[in-house]
């Protein structure tokens, strides 16, 4: 865990926690996952960087990618990057606790990592039941399939 926001450190211990409870639910063991905690700065240099979108988002994952056959060691499943700062402004806006954003955040990105895809339309109900199995609650695709569906709904309206 890096926290890299001067508010971030009072988030350290509970985003382990969640960390290690999600791998647990998903029946993952013997792996690491790296998690950083950052600004809106931080992110949206990775965002520019990595996706050529400039502007702040809020969490990035940057998976490890397979390890050669017989490497000693956890499997590293790569980074999720959380910005404290959306975080703040989205529970705001959505009535949640910070602490319910970020968790939805880290669970959202956890998934990317391990290979799920909410753009393709197969994998997005399945990433979205993920979701709501480590949150205990509708998580960020659902939310997203909700708005979607509304969308298409008023389109044809």
């Amino acid at each position: 865990m890096q926290v890299a926001h001067g508010q971030g450190e009072d988030y350290e211990r509970l985003l382990t926690t969640w960390s290690r409870d999600y791998l647990k639910q998903l029946g993952l063991s013997n792996c690491e996952l790296s998690l950083s905690l950052v600004g809106d700065r931080a992110i949206r240099r990775l965002n520019r960087t990595w996706r050529q979108k400039d502007k702040a988002t809020d969490v990035l994952s940057f998976p490890a990618g397979d390890q050669p056959k017989g490497t000693p060691g956890p499997r590293p499943l790569g980074d999720v990057v959380i910005s404290l700062d959306t975080a703040k402004r989205q529970a705001k806006e959505y009535g949640r606790t910070l602490e319910s954003e970020m968790g939805r955040y880290l669970a959202h990105g956890l998934l990317h990592l391990l290979g799920h895809d909410h753009e393709k339309p197969r994998d997005a109900k399945r990433m979205a039941a993920l979701e709501e199995q480590l949150l205990g609650e509708r998580g960020m695709v659902a939310d997203s399939l909700t708005i979607d569906s509304r969308a298409r709904r008023a389109k044809l309206i």
